[in-house]
């Protein structure tokens, strides 16, 4: 047997198990179970549902698959291209580990539950689209510092006001992209976190003046109410945006 020969053979065991290895270390973390069902009628939230992180469970209620991709992957409204009920149908998912986990891995999970319960593929393109630029107004930023920097981001909101705590501007952006129906990109500058508070009373048109029931004008609102409240400026642009295409998708298998 030739030195070259043996020296191969004491590689082999890396060789194979090294492959193996990669493949576990690529594989993505997943619930030990999960349920799925249509909906409860009576349950109605706000747009995008009511969603929390438990430690070992995953809670989600009132909920659009859209809903569970944005929270997935990190994406707004306007950067899923898929067919109508993913915004349209509402589901109620309740998704549990064998332990308490940090929420991120739960949104890697998330992603699991997904391809595994709802067969979802998809691919990604850059798309130029309008979007709002989110920066810094003139005057600065008007923003305190959260009390607790690493507490969970909260955000309550009501028809009047927005109460934020431990909230990073950017996902903020990704929350208001929704009611503004338009990718809402942050170039703020902002990295910590913060304790906010935002009334919308003084924007609101005066119902009694309102006789023909005129929708309020919600970006006239926001841009008001961020740049007075907050010191933060909306300005409408365009910029490439990665839109995540929906290859295939189905209805979610049986629990």
């Amino acid at each position: 047997m030739t030195r070259m020969f043996r020296f191969n053979l004491l590689l082999l065991p890396f060789l194979v198990v090294g492959p193996l290895l990669a493949g576990a270390a690529a594989q993505k973390p997943a619930f030990e179970v999960a349920t799925i069902r249509p909906s409860r009628e009576a349950v109605k939230f706000e747009h995008d549902g009511k969603t929390e992180f438990l430690g070992d469970t995953l809670r989600m209620q009132d909920v659009t698959v859209n809903t569970c991709i944005k929270l997935a992957y990190h994406v707004q409204d306007r950067q899923i291209d898929g067919p109508a009920w993913l915004e349209n149908d509402r589901f109620d998912i309740t998704a549990k580990t064998d332990g308490p986990v940090v929420e991120d891995t739960m949104k890697r999970m998330l992603q699991s539950l997904l391809a595994d319960r709802f067969g979802l593929s998809f691919h990604r393109e850059p798309r130029e689209m309008k979007v709002i630029l989110l920066t810094v107004a003139s005057g600065g930023a008007k923003l305190k510092p959260a009390a607790a920097p690493d507490g969970k981001p909260f955000r309550e909101n009501s028809v009047n006001g927005t109460i934020a705590k431990s909230m990073p501007i950017r996902e903020f952006a990704d929350f208001l992209s929704g009611p503004l129906d338009m990718p809402m990109v942050d170039r703020t500058g902002l990295t910590g976190k913060y304790d906010f508070a935002i009334d919308f009373t003084p924007y609101l048109p005066d119902p009694t003046k309102n006789m023909d029931g005129t929708k309020p004008d919600t970006t006239a609102i926001l841009k008001a109410a961020l740049n007075d409240e907050l010191g933060l400026k909306m300005t409408g642009g365009k910029a490439p945006i990665d839109v995540l295409v929906v290859d295939h998708v189905e209805k979610p298998s049986q629990n």
